[in-house]
């Protein structure tokens, strides 16, 4: 028994958005954080407090190292991770009081808060640094904080199963690009250069998930496929029956609002 497709898509999407839309930059700005990117090393890895970019690079998994060493630990001498977690609070509260209101979503709050409380997050340590921070008064920012323990709850879990396949950062990024599941530009966006992307390449096709043109092969899909029925079952041990239970119940619901903040954010 694992929790639905759609219901951890709608979780992802749902948290992903504060890192993607433009005006991310300029919001953390006003508390002294330089760049896109300082912005979103430092508040996604802020609930662990003032931590070493080795463990960003760590817990992330999918990024460039020296694309990290931009940003941290310098973000920590220019806002506290408490005021940098704030900020990415008001962030997300901006951009869903776009689609939707605290009413509409208060009782998934609700919902997503006792998810929450029935996961076991050994060995997830973004989930695990996420899950104690306060949770807010507000009913957007109780629904956005929730949604994001449980998406950082699905990515350790992801990471997990990379690791043990032997995937590192640049080997999943080109797997994802190759199967289409990720932009093209992945390669620019995660900050690999050419020679490390290259050399990605040619780990895959060793293993036979890649042709010599860089396409998937048909193991290379399965595998792909694979991957993500592992991480739903990893996902799944740590979950009672009765939390799987609540977040099929409220799967069409959180699609709604996925649906809505994309909506909302073409109209913007």
């Amino acid at each position: 028994m694992t929790a639905p497709t759609p219901f951890w898509r709608s979780v992802e999407s749902l948290n992903n958005v504060v890192y993607l839309v433009p005006e991310a930059r300029t919001h953390y700005a006003a508390i002294g954080l330089k760049g896109s990117w300082m912005g979103y090393f430092a508040s996604r890895a802020a609930p662990m407090g003032a931590v070493s970019p080795e463990l960003v690079v760590a817990t992330f998994h999918g990024f460039a190292p020296h694309l990290v060493h931009r940003a941290i630990p310098d973000a920590w001498h220019l806002a506290t991770p408490a005021d940098i977690h704030a900020s990415r609070l008001d962030l997300a509260r901006t951009i869903l009081g776009r689609a939707v209101t605290g009413e509409q979503v208060a009782p998934l709050a609700d919902a997503l808060a006792d998810i929450v409380e029935g996961l076991d997050f050994a060995g997830k340590p973004l989930a695990a640094a996420h899950s104690p921070m306060p949770s807010p008064e507000d009913d957007l920012g109780r629904f956005w904080l929730a949604d994001a323990v449980i998406r950082e709850f699905r990515g350790d879990c992801h990471v997990a199963e990379l690791v043990t396949r032997g995937l590192n950062g640049v080997d999943a990024n080109v797997l994802n690009v190759a199967a289409g599941l990720t932009f093209p530009q992945q390669q620019a966006f995660r900050g690999w250069n050419d020679e490390e992307w290259a050399a990605g390449k040619e780990r895959l096709l060793d293993r036979d998930w890649l042709d010599d043109k860089g396409t998937i092969t048909q193991a290379g899909a399965a595998a792909r496929t694979e991957l993500e029925e592992a991480t739903d079952r990893t996902c799944a041990a740590g979950m009672s029956d009765e939390v799987i239970t609540r977040a099929a119940e409220i799967t069409d619901a959180m699609r709604d609002v996925a649906r809505a903040l994309r909506a909302s954010l073409k109209e913007s």
